[in-house]
């Protein structure tokens, strides 16, 4: 594949996703006996991230949110369908060594801050060994590096000769953030990472990601099924459902004026500040449906409270919900208008 395709650049996005597909080769009813299947994890899916913005991606577990992150910094891999451009350069064709020269300007903010650090390393060991590994600072200079990015975290210096258990949870996601930024990254896929916090310190690590962005001009990735945090933190927002993108458009106009069904049932959700308000909630009946047994046309059809004949056999494509706007939709419902 050409690498060095004029898919970004200056004017254009920092991320193009085409057609992107992960699949794994599963056996239905488990054994060597089963059925063999394939689960599309992710299905065809395209979009872009601007640079210097934040994207949210948001669904119910197991639509694929978090596989489409890993994806896109190839610690998962894709069929051949699909395509991704990191900064105009298409990273699927590269090679090994080629990537990891890349790979420092694209990091991972995880989901469990525990279980994402080393427990047999201090914070100080854990940094000096990315800083070495990716030939950030020189030696000599590598403790200034480390205190400089406990700074930027808002940690205290002394926790340089700590371990992770040392911690709680949000100092150890803080430690997190600091590897992701101790290569000096450009992209950060941020995987659910306040979902394991108390509430008390979810706002801090949503408002030092905001700070660091405007400091740094980091662009995000931002995974989460908590939509107050995606709203808040958001530019932009894509709802996944069954391993593809259903909807995506600027958070305000996403958050005030939901068009696919799925979208405003997850909406209905989001609690009300005032108690004396209520609205409507939409309660989808049934569960998501298997990968393996994806229904026929629209994927939402078992679920969708406004069910057409049409939908269980005609399969919606995400388009502009009006000519030139950015909100794009996929449902059947708004064919034609």
């Amino acid at each position: 594949m050409n690498t060095n395709g004029k898919q970004g650049g200056a004017d254009g996005p920092l991320v193009k996703v085409r057609d992107l597909e992960v699949a794994f080769s599963v056996r239905k009813g488990g054994g060597s006996s089963g059925k063999k299947g394939v689960v599309r994890a992710v299905n065809g899916v395209s979009f872009d991230v601007r640079k210097g913005e934040t994207l949210g991606l948001v669904g119910e577990s197991g639509c694929g949110k978090t596989t489409l992150g890993r994806a896109l910094l190839r610690l998962t891999p894709v069929t051949p369908k699909g395509r991704i451009w990191y900064d105009g350069r298409e990273i699927q064709g590269m090679s090994v060594r080629d990537f990891r020269e890349l790979r420092g300007e694209m990091q991972m903010i995880f989901q469990d801050p525990f279980s994402s650090l080393n427990p047999r390393l201090t914070v100080g060991q854990m940094l000096g060994e990315v800083l070495a590994v990716h030939k950030v600072a020189p030696r000599a200079e590598t403790k200034k590096k480390i205190y400089e990015l406990l700074d930027i975290v808002g940690l205290n210096r002394e926790y340089f000769s700590r371990y992770p258990h040392e911690f709680s949870g949000g100092q150890r996601q803080r430690i997190g953030i600091a590897r992701a930024l101790a290569v000096e990254p450009k992209l950060i896929v941020c995987d659910e990472p306040v979902s394991a916090l108390d509430v008390s310190i979810q706002s801090q690590i949503i408002n030092l990601l905001k700070d660091l962005q405007r400091d740094l001009g980091l662009t995000y990735l931002f995974i989460a099924h908590d939509l107050s945090v995606v709203e808040y933190i958001s530019d932009r927002v894509a709802v996944m459902y069954l391993g593809k993108i259903v909807e995506i458009a600027d958070a305000e106009d996403l958050f005030a004026n939901p068009k696919h069904p799925y979208t405003r049932a997850l909406m209905s959700a989001i609690p009300l500040p005032e108690l004396n308000r209520k609205k409507e909630r939409i309660i989808l009946k049934g569960d998501l449906p298997g990968p393996l047994d994806a229904p026929k046309g629209c994927g939402f059809h078992t679920r969708c409270p406004e069910v057409m004949e049409r939908c269980r056999s005609v399969e919606p494509t995400l388009k502009p919900f009006r000519e030139g706007s950015g909100h794009q939709v996929s449902c059947l419902l708004y064919d034609g208008e």
